[in-house]
């Protein structure tokens, strides 16, 4: 009798053990599935992510003021990179453009001189134009151009640099190239080349750019800005700008 109810409780303890252990593996097998769907699902929303980042839009943020009044210091933009053709990582193959850049569109590119930095400025002049400036007045093609975006911070400051004398192999015929002395604000006529663009920064007295650089390759835009989604004004002092300095009314703003 004893000895029946020593083997009883054996089969009883083996059938306890049996089901701990079964319920052990359901739960390991539980944690195991969950672990996996959460690494299934991050991986498939950082796969999209860098997918929408490569071929559609980017963050881009306005570090200086070069384009002061449209944009400010402290503003952030999304860029629309599918607009111009978005570039195939670690190639320089682009996918087929929906548009080319017009004159007057503001646009993000590599700047030429150090393609490790972004930069931000209007174009104003496309492959073939005739673009010139005459008392801090751009003209293409001849035109005077109305550009009420356009601010003037030091409207007689007037400077020769000797970042300018890229100009001279780029000027009209009808230039002497020889006595060609190109200041901040008058210069030109100069010749935009096929596959280059002549862009400027709206804050036109304080912008480095085609005029103390060159063109813009077109193959080195990236994007066209769409929207402003933050922006915070960084001049002031007080402790944590990103979040007490927030400029509300900017933010949405359609970028023009």
């Amino acid at each position: 009798m004893a000895k029946k109810k020593r083997q009883t409780k054996k089969k009883q303890e083996a059938l306890e053990h049996e089901r701990l252990g079964a319920r052990r593996r359901r739960a390991e097998e539980g944690t195991g599935r969950w672990l996996w769907e959460w690494v299934k699902s991050i991986s498939v929303a950082i796969l999209l992510f860098l997918v929408i980042r490569t071929f559609a839009v980017e963050a881009f943020k306005i570090p200086t003021g070069s384009m002061e009044k449209t944009l400010l210091v402290g503003d952030f933009l999304l860029v629309n990179k599918a607009v111009y053709g978005a570039q195939v990582p670690f190639t320089r193959v682009r996918l087929p453009a929906i548009e080319n850049p017009e004159r007057g569109d503001i646009v993000v590119f590599e700047y030429p001189l150090d393609q490790s930095k972004n930069y931000v400025k209007r174009v104003v002049g496309l492959p073939g134009d005739k673009v010139a400036m005459r008392g801090g007045q751009l003209y293409v093609n001849g035109e005077r151009l109305d550009e009420d975006y356009v601010q003037h911070t030091q409207p007689g400051g007037d400077y020769y640099d000797s970042q300018f004398e890229w100009q001279r192999g780029y000027v009209a015929p009808d230039v002497d190239g020889d006595n060609y002395r190109p200041t901040r604000d008058d210069w030109g006529p100069i010749l935009v080349p096929v596959g280059k663009y002549f862009v400027m920064g709206d804050n036109r007295d304080n912008s480095q750019d085609s005029r103390y650089w060159g063109f813009v390759d077109r193959n080195l835009i990236k994007g066209r800005p769409l929207f402003i989604y933050y922006s915070f004004d960084r001049s002031k002092l007080r402790p944590l700008p990103w979040l007490t300095e927030v400029r509300w009314s900017r933010v949405g703003d359609l970028v023009r």
